[in-house]
Order: structure tokens, then C-alpha cells, then sequence
């Protein structure tokens, strides 16, 4: 067997919302992997191998080739580390980390192990993104505006670590549209100004507004909001010379010049895993930390703006 069709055994760490919506089924529909187990201190997965933790999980699974994790950021590095230590190719929910130190340190520590780091970025596999990419290559821009805006109360019911420190708040959805972002446009990005909306009873934000330019001077802004609904606003405009060019849906929908574009189905977590597949069988990595940078860069140049409590 070679190893761009080997079948990797594969462990889950963390099985809440996100891993059964996505994650397992994105595994059980790739034949490069195979689940073999799972860590979790307050759930199971069918018909593999459970475990109350990684620590435990990597002291019974010898052989296991591969970990997903999946739990809150603020645990990522010590879990990532335990993998990587232990022979294991790791990759990464978005955010990688709960800081760009970590990160940084758990790409070092996997070169020097031999193994796979992969720091996803989900959103970046959505089917709108790589055409808008190839069409602004050689387009002359003149705007960006970036407005991601859900209810908080919907998408994250009872998830109290979103608002402690390292949970990014707002900018969990956020990131996704800066690694969207930071994809398609053709120069690096830079915040140059921010403001901070954090409950008083929240040590995150609950909305920001981060105003940027790219390294040509084009300005980009981007508006978060966790305060918005019934409908969610998931939108990129680009002003070019040529036109603008829309995405819309958080990247379900792509609009160039007036025009819609025909795009495939949507498949950013089969992607995901597609990639990962990729990775372990070449021996490298995917790590870029340039929307978690640009998060970073918001709370260290932001004002902070209290605003009424979020009453958990």
C-alpha cells in the first residue's frame, strides 16, 4: 500500500457539537482514515474505543497514527503537545491555540518528532473561496468590507468558555472570515485600529469592529457582531477595478461583477480531512497563523468598550 492510499487509524479528542456534526462523519466518509478511538470526559462514540482523556487514550493506543482535537482552544497546546510526543500526526479545530505562542511552539515541536501539524481552517474549504482567490490574483482592489454577524444564543447555547480568557468570544465566527480573508486576498493583511464590546460579566468580546489595511494600503473592515438575527450575515465584498466581488452565506455564494458563479457542493470538513490525509502521507505540515495573528493584534491595539452584561 502506498501512502497517498494508506488508511490511517485516527483518534477524536473532544466529542461535543462540533465533532459529531463534522468531524465523525467526515471521517467515516474518507477511506484514508479508519476511528479507532476517542477521548472525552463527558461523552462517548459508538463502536470505538473510549476514553475519559488524551493522556489515557495515548497510553492505550500505541499503534494510533493520528489524533483530531477538538476541544476548547484553551486546552489545544498541552493536548497537542502530549500527541506529538507521543509519535502521533495532530490536527488542529480552529483556532489552533489560545495563542500564537503555542501554536508556534507546536509547529517547532513536530518538526523536530517527524510528524503532522495541521492548524485547519475550515471556512477556507468553503466552495466560494477559491474562485474568489484565482479572480482577485490580478485585480486592482480598492475596498474590503467584512461583516460576520450571528446570535450568539443559537450557535453557542451554554458554551461558557467562548467568554473566558482564550476563547476568543465574537471572534470564534470571526476567525473564520479573517481566514477567509487573508485567503483570497492577494497581500498580507494588518490591523491598524479596533474596538472591543465585552459584557461585563465576559472577559471576551461579544462584537468588534477591526479596522486594517493590506500591505498595499487598501483598507479592510470587518464587523462582528454576537448580538444579530433571526437571519445570520455571513459577507465579503471586495471593490476592485473590475467590479465587486461578493461572497455571501460564508461562502455558499459567490458574485462577481453582478454575476453569480456556479459552485460545487459544499464539503469543508471531508476537505479538512482530505488535506490531512495529504499531509501525513507527504510528511509535512499546514500551519497559518495569520487569522489567530490578526485576533492576537486585536486585543493587544483594541479599545475596550464595556457594554451590559451578556446574563448567562
Amino acid at each position: 500500500m502506498t501512502a497517498t492510499n494508506a488508511c490511517y487509524t485516527v483518534g477524536i479528542v473532544g466529542v461535543g457539537k462540533i465533532a459529531r456534526d463534522q468531524h465523525l462523519p467526515a471521517i467515516a466518509g474518507n477511506p484514508g482514515f479508519r476511528l479507532v478511538a476517542a477521548a472525552s470526559r463527558n461523552a462517548q462514540v459508538e463502536h470505538v474505543r473510549n476514553y475519559p482523556d488524551i493522556d489515557t487514550l495515548l497510553g492505550a493506543e500505541k499503534e494510533l497514527d493520528a489524533v483530531s482535537l477538538c476541544a476548547p482552544p484553551q486546552v489545544r497546546y498541552e493536548q497537542a503537545r502530549a500527541a506529538l510526543l507521543a509519535g502521533k500526526h495532530v490536527m488542529l479545530e480552529k483556532p489552533p491555540g489560545a495563542g500564537v505562542s503555542e501554536v508556534e511552539a507546536l509547529r517547532t515541536l513536530a518538526h523536530k518528532h517527524g510528524r503532522t501539524l495541521f492548524a485547519t481552517w475550515h471556512s477556507r474549504y468553503a466552495s466560494a473561496v477559491e474562485p474568489a482567490r484565482a479572480w482577485l490574483a490580478h485585480r486592482s482592489l480598492r475596498a474590503v468590507h467584512v461583516r460576520w454577524k450571528e446570535d450568539v444564543r443559537r450557535w453557542h447555547p451554554g458554551q461558557q468558555w467562548i467568554w473566558e480568557p482564550g476563547g476568543l468570544g465574537v471572534f470564534d465566527p470571526g476567525i473564520n472570515a479573517l481566514s477567509i480573508v487573508t485567503q483570497i486576498l492577494p497581500r498580507d493583511v494588518l490591523l491598524r485600529d479596533a474596538t472591543l464590546h465585552i459584557p461585563s460579566d465576559c472577559a471576551t468580546p461579544i462584537a468588534a469592529e477591526l479596522d486594517c489595511i493590506d500591505a498595499d494600503g487598501v483598507p479592510v473592515r470587518a464587523e462582528f457582531d454576537w448580538r444579530h438575527g433571526p437571519v445570520e450575515q455571513w459577507e465579503i465584498d471586495v471593490d476592485t477595478d473590475d467590479g465587486l466581488l461578493s461572497i455571501s452565506e460564508g461562502g455558499k455564494r459567490l458574485v462577481i461583477a453582478g454575476g453569480s458563479v456556479a459552485l460545487g457542493a459544499e464539503r469543508e470538513y471531508p476537505a479538512l480531512y482530505e488535506r490531512f490525509h495529504q499531509l501525513i502521507s507527504q510528511r509535512t505540515d499546514d500551519v497559518d497563523v495569520r487569522p489567530l495573528r490578526l485576533v492576537a493584534d486585536a486585543f493587544l491595539l483594541g479599545r475596550h468598550v464595556a457594554v451590559e452584561a451578556f446574563g448567562h
